[in-house]
């Protein structure tokens, strides 16, 4: 998961195609601009709105896109920050290439989002410290599998969903671990787990996240280089978890840091993170 280092790397720009201070303002705007512009998903225009939903620990607020005609659900784990514009521009932008996106506030039991207007104001108000308390609420695996449970059957009763198909989940930084909880949560309905510079996957821990990959299951793990830098036998352990599961499992490790796939950060490398998205394309394509 994300720590105080990994908001510094954040803060510091990258000569690889990440942001420096000064650019990092410009990208945050262009995320609301993204936001309220009306995006066309194909033939006709998304739809969009804040939903609620109920959950064994409360009401998940939560904003949900989709095109017009049914589609394959994906549901969309937010960083760290959590839920703000330049999330809902990435599931706009998701939901114009066929899915119906839905975003948790995964700090719902505290309060409603947004929490952070972007990485900017989440530096500014401590963040860190702030959201403490609220991850601890929101304890991993089991309150993440009690909201997965409970996301994949709201899901499965829209009519924007197209139920014959498989659900999708992705997530960035502490999302990346819910990824792969939500597909073990709901193994015959969620189908692809894609972490983005996720923390935490392969632990020490009985309740580590390579413990409980499920064969069926599609996983994409696009790795940060310094976490990598970090904990290099994560990938090993990762691969070794999936061969005998007999999960199929891509790994890549990117030469970009962390924080690297989300627009609204300092760290953001566009041609990483457009590279990574093709493949999150090819992943869901199977869904």
């Amino acid at each position: 998961m994300c720590d105080e280092n990994d908001l510094e790397q954040f803060a510091g720009g990258d000569e690889r195609g990440g942001l420096s201070r000064r650019d990092f303002a410009a990208t945050s705007a262009l995320a609301g601009l993204a936001a309220c512009t009306s995006i066309d998903g194909g033939s006709a225009a998304l739809t969009e709105t804040m939903v609620t939903i109920s959950a064994p620990d409360g009401r998940i607020d939560a904003f949900f896109v989709h095109p017009a005609k049914p589609a394959p659900a994906v549901i969309l784990w937010p960083d760290i920050a959590g839920l703000r514009e330049a999330k809902k521009a990435m599931a706009r932008r998701l939901a114009a290439s066929g899915y119906a996106v839905l975003i948790p506030n995964p700090y719902y039991r505290d309060l409603p989002a947004p929490q952070f207007a972007d990485f900017a104001d989440f530096a500014a108000q401590k963040g860190f410290e702030k959201v403490t308390p609220w991850r601890t609420r929101a304890t991993a695996p089991d309150a993440v599998n009690r909201d997965a449970t409970a996301i994949v059957a709201w899901l499965d009763g829209q009519r924007a969903v197209n139920t014959k198909r498989g659900i999708g989940n992705q997530g960035y930084c502490m999302g990346g671990a819910y990824t792969i909880y939500s597909a073990a949560a709901a193994p015959g309905r969620v189908k692809a787990a894609a972490s983005f510079h996720g923390g935490g996957l392969a632990t020490d821990k009985p309740t580590s996240p390579h413990l409980m990959l499920q064969k069926g299951t599609g996983y994409l793990i696009a790795v940060a280089q310094n976490d990598d830098a970090k904990q290099p036998e994560a990938k090993t352990i990762l691969r070794r978890a999936a061969d005998t599961t007999g999960a199929n499992m891509e790994i890549n490790v990117y030469p970009a840091d962390h924080g690297w796939a989300v627009p609204d950060s300092p760290v953001y490398n566009q041609v990483q993170a457009e590279r990574a998205w093709e493949r999150l394309l090819a992943l869901y394509a199977n869904l």
